[in-house]
């Protein structure tokens, strides 16, 4: 078998792989596809997130889904069965797992960040609680999707938007794209989009945003100075915190659930006092896949428009690099380990 490693910043190589010994509550799945998400992108980029560093080589990849090599009798699925996997399991038993807070264990074992190999082999061991049955239909392309479609409906979970709100949503990134279609699902109102990159903000017009701009002095002019009661950012800028501060309107909402480069932010905090602002932050997701499905299976929401590249494995240190530097028409990149999105 062969996988992509990340050895370190801008270091990812295809080489030969072993697969671990399987654990007594594991199931093989040849990898169907897996996608390029913008954290995988830190690990390359800054080699690492915060004290998740990459130490030694590693196999990124979190979302994902694979064909079964065995029969899972108790979920009632069959060898060849396509599934997808939630890469999160959470102790179950610390005081936040008690809580619900299952995304923000401090125990949890997440396939695909350092040091647990992901996805991007040709197979992996995965434990059987963490596979999703799947519609007969669903493609590999919609089971890569329902890991990042449930950031998104995290995300709109804590936002809370009102019937018919105003939302301003800077950042229309693959993340930010999906939470666009949520919130329109949720019966947001009109929704604002920023990004500074125009094939962005013209796909974010065809799914759903009212007005695109290339930055938040747009948006303000928009409303006319006032700003959005509710802010999402899903950007990756270390300014993305301090465009949401000015996206917002006095006494306003703001959801912070992009990653910045260099795993900073910067921000002027009177402008955020001033407003007396209430600020979220989102990682990750919790019990959301049985609503992702519902919102592809019911064409809610369109994961295949934001898959605007797909790569072999022997391809994916291309797909890094061009998503690093920005390459002109890069929303969401899809691997492939297997030759084959059938």
């Amino acid at each position: 078998m062969r996988a992509l490693f990340l050895h370190a910043a801008h270091d990812a190589r295809v080489a030969p792989f072993n697969l671990r010994e399987k654990r007594p509550d594991e199931v093989m799945l040849d990898v169907a596809g897996v996608g390029l998400c913008g954290s995988d992108l830190h690990y390359y980029k800054d080699g690492g997130i915060g004290s998740a560093q990459i130490r030694q080589p590693f196999v990124p990849g979190h979302e994902f889904g694979g064909w079964l090599c065995e029969d899972v009798p108790e979920a009632g699925l069959k060898r060849g069965a396509l599934v997808a996997v939630d890469p999160n399991r959470a102790c179950g038993h610390c005081a936040h797992c008690h809580a619900g807070h299952f995304n923000l264990c401090p125990n949890v074992e997440f396939i695909g960040a350092p040091p647990i190999d992901g996805a991007m082999a040709n197979r992996i061991w995965v434990p059987r609680s963490q596979l999703v049955a799947l519609p007969a239909h669903f493609t590999p392309l919609d089971a890569v999707m329902l890991e990042p479609l449930g950031v998104a409906i995290h995300a709109v979970d804590l936002a809370k938007p009102r019937l018919l709100e105003r939302v301003a949503l800077l950042g229309c990134g693959p993340i930010g794209l999906l939470i666009l279609q949520v919130l329109k699902a949720a019966g947001a109102g009109e929704v604002l989009a920023i990004d500074p990159q125009a094939h962005r903000r013209e796909l974010a017009q065809r799914l759903g945003a009212d007005r695109a701009g290339a930055s938040v002095t747009e948006l303000r002019d928009w409303t006319q100075g006032e700003g959005a009661p509710l802010v999402i950012e899903a950007t990756n800028s270390p300014y993305g915190f301090r465009d949401a501060v000015l996206a917002a309107r006095i006494g306003g909402r703001v959801v912070l659930v992009g990653i910045p480069d260099g795993d900073t932010y910067t921000l002027p905090a009177a402008e955020a006092r001033r407003r007396g602002l209430k600020i979220k932050f989102s990682r990750r997701m919790g019990e959301v896949y049985p609503r992702a499905i519902a919102l592809v299976q019911n064409r809610k929401v369109d994961v295949a428009s934001l898959v605007t590249r797909k790569f072999t494995l022997e391809e994916a240190p291309e797909a890094f690099r061009l998503h690093a530097e920005d390459a002109e028409g890069m929303v969401k990149s899809l691997i492939f380990p297997n030759g084959t999105d059938r």
